[in-house]
């Protein structure tokens, strides 16, 4: 996809953050959206607010199968087709008691990794019906290494990075693209209840820039900041008996 301009595109995870700078400025560029997210009111005053008149929005929860199929047909009872999905929905919590709870474990699971295969998995039909089609996955490069007090939100996006890969081989031959959205710090909601210094930490709506042109782009990963992201793809590289001493710096 080299141009936004007229596409129509599922923003999935709409309602705040990134995803919602997202949706602004995909909107600006001439995008036509399907708007989702839990959160139908944050939806409805996103939709009053884009540029553009022919955008609709179907609030749905990622984590349930059933409800994605159903905002797909709903989708495409008003587009003809859909080019691309661009997955941002996503749970973080900095609380470390509430991230060691069972039942928040089994929801981040759910939503963040549970969530992208639940798209996938509905898309990939209609991908191929249309003989194209983009897949756009948010992970984090908080999955580059697996660094202290990072879990279960870090082994979601570690998660997500693999099955993009994956995804990137086993649909190309089908005229699907798939691409990963590996982020740095950026402010939002979720970033703020961090109380650890945020190096290099970014506006969302900067990110969303640097997500619209990564779309429309032939990069498979997609990461920003650039000078903060090299920095993290090194320590990727790093061999473990290396490694671990770093990280034990950072615990």
């Amino acid at each position: 996809m080299n141009n936004v301009n007229g596409k129509y595109i599922w923003v999935i995870g709409a309602s705040s953050g990134i995803g919602l700078e997202l949706a602004k400025e995909l909107a600006r560029k001439g995008a036509i959206l399907a708007l989702s997210a839990r959160r139908e009111e944050k939806l409805k005053k996103l939709l009053e607010d884009l540029s553009g008149d022919k955008h609709i929005m179907v609030p749905l929860d990622i984590s349930d199968a059933g409800a994605v199929k159903n905002a797909q047909k709903t989708i495409l009872k008003s587009f003809p087709q859909i080019d691309s999905v661009i997955c941002m929905a996503a749970i973080y919590s900095a609380d470390k008691e509430k991230n060691t709870s069972p039942d928040f474990i089994q929801k981040t699971l759910l939503v963040n990794i549970g969530g992208a295969f639940n798209v996938v998995e509905s898309l990939k039909p209609q991908f191929k019906k249309q003989g194209h089609g983009q897949i756009a996955l948010c992970a984090s490069v908080a999955g580059y290494r697996g660094l202290p007090n990072g879990q279960p939100y870090s082994a979601t996006k570690a998660a997500l990075i693999n099955y993009g890969e994956s995804l990137k081989v086993e649909l190309e031959s089908d005229n699907i693209d798939v691409k990963i959205i590996c982020p740095g710090f950026v402010k939002t909601d979720l970033t703020a209840e961090n109380d650890f210094r945020m190096p290099m930490i970014m506006d969302a709506d900067s990110a969303a820039k640097e997500i619209v042109k990564g779309i429309s782009s032939n990069k498979f990963q997609i990461d920003f900041p650039k000078r903060f992201t090299t920095i993290l793809k090194v320590l990727r590289a790093v061999p473990y008996i290396l490694f671990f001493p770093i990280a034990r710096k950072m615990r």
